[in-house]
């Protein structure tokens, strides 16, 4: 059986698809900025690295006593990330190799990302992964984000797929841990090297402990296969 015939497969796309963390932590950093914040670290932003954009807003407010609603923060920041995505956004080559090889195959494949649907589709067409991945799922579009399942459940549904039949690529616990309880394989990809040992990645199928420096297309594929 071939790997076409028997799976279907599940991107996140910040951190493993893209290296959008950059844009996301100076999207956040200025609209913290706006409102008098201004020792927001990347340390800061690694530990919400996987948790969607209205989560981590959520949590910020309430850590830094922020006044305005989080709809007007979740705004301010998809603006400045939408600005910053759209001047530059690097895909890493071994997801190029990665996605034109099942592309190539006929495996059905979406994006399921913890992203505003605006973004993921802003990334996808600057970087020309638009014309390979055409199924997205936004977190926005379900009722709750990871480390729950419903955006990769809701994902398998678009494609036709049985969750058994779904690999999830991730890079963080939380999306891990939601690839777990959809009842998916998964493929680690730690974006921050440390997290490599927690649960939710002990638990993948295949971890490449070293996150993208580790990752090969060919090793991913085999493993499929």
């Amino acid at each position: 059986m071939s790997t076409a015939q028997s799976t279907s497969v599940i991107f996140d796309l910040d951190g493993t698809l893209v290296d959008s963390e950059p844009n996301y932590y100076e999207a956040g950093r200025r609209v913290l900025a706006s409102h008098g914040i201004t020792d927001f670290t990347w340390e800061d932003h690694s530990r919400f690295v996987g948790i969607g954009t209205r989560e981590t807003l959520e949590a910020l407010r309430e850590r830094y006593g922020i006044g305005a609603p989080v709809d007007e923060l979740l705004a301010g920041k998809n603006r400045h990330y939408l600005e910053l995505a759209r001047a530059r956004t690097d895909v890493f080559p071994e997801m190029w190799k990665f996605v034109r090889r099942l592309h190539a195959d006929g495996v059905p494949m979406a994006v399921a990302s913890g992203s505003s649907l605006s973004a993921i589709e802003a990334v996808l067409a600057g970087t020309g992964l638009d014309a390979y991945l055409t199924t997205l799922v936004s977190a926005e579009e379900v009722a709750h984000g990871k480390p729950r399942p419903d955006v990769f459940l809701e994902a398998a549904r678009r494609l036709g797929a049985a969750p058994a039949d779904c690999v999830v690529l991730e890079d963080s616990p939380p999306g891990a841990a939601a690839a777990h309880a959809a009842g998916m394989r998964c493929i680690g990809i730690p974006y921050v090297p440390e997290t490599a040992k927690d649960e939710a990645f002990e638990a993948a199928g295949l971890l490449f402990r070293g996150g993208q420096a580790e990752f090969t297309a060919r090793a991913a594929y085999d493993w499929l296969g």
